[in-house]
């Protein structure tokens, strides 16, 4: 099985900067959006929070950037499980170019499960488990992303 695909827009043209190109920020709205479809996916999205008054909060992501993207050029974003457990799911997501294929960003984000009744960190029930379970297994022969983990590297004062 591949990445899933959890999000597919275009550049919109309030999203460019002053070099012409999809501004960084906005990389991120559109990474945020793929994250949400899988957490959709994973079952913890809308009705859940409204049921359980419990969701999931971003603690850590890192991005990187390739390749730019111009006004109106076609996205898609994948994501792949690469760890959970009762409390955290570790994502890395990729965002291509929808027409001419190439890879344009990276994402790695790290979330956390929260009650927000107590705005605590808690394990997830046995429902969502379930479902990131199965996920799991579906991408379980992926390769790991060669850019997962990566790092700034320090310059050296001189």
């Amino acid at each position: 099985m591949d990445s899933l695909c959890t999000w597919r827009g275009e550049v919109k043209p309030d999203w460019i900067d002053y070099n012409g190109h999809l501004n960084d920020g906005y990389y991120a709205v559109a990474f945020s959006l793929a994250s949400e479809g899988f957490l959709e996916l994973a079952g913890v999205f809308k009705e859940y929070r409204e049921r359980t008054n419990c969701t999931v909060y971003t603690v850590e992501t890192h991005i990187s950037y390739m390749r730019e993207l111009k006004a109106g050029a076609p996205i898609r974003v994948t994501s792949q499980l690469v760890a959970y457990d009762a409390k955290r799911i570790h994502l890395y997501l990729e965002m291509f170019h929808d027409e001419e294929n190439y890879l344009a960003a990276t994402y790695e984000t790290l979330l956390v499960h929260v009650d927000q009744s107590v705005v605590r960190v808690v394990a997830m029930p046995e429902e969502v488990a379930k479902k990131l379970e199965a996920i799991a297994l579906q991408q379980q022969d992926l390769p790991k992303p060669k850019r997962l983990g990566r790092t700034i590297l320090p310059i050296k004062a001189k």
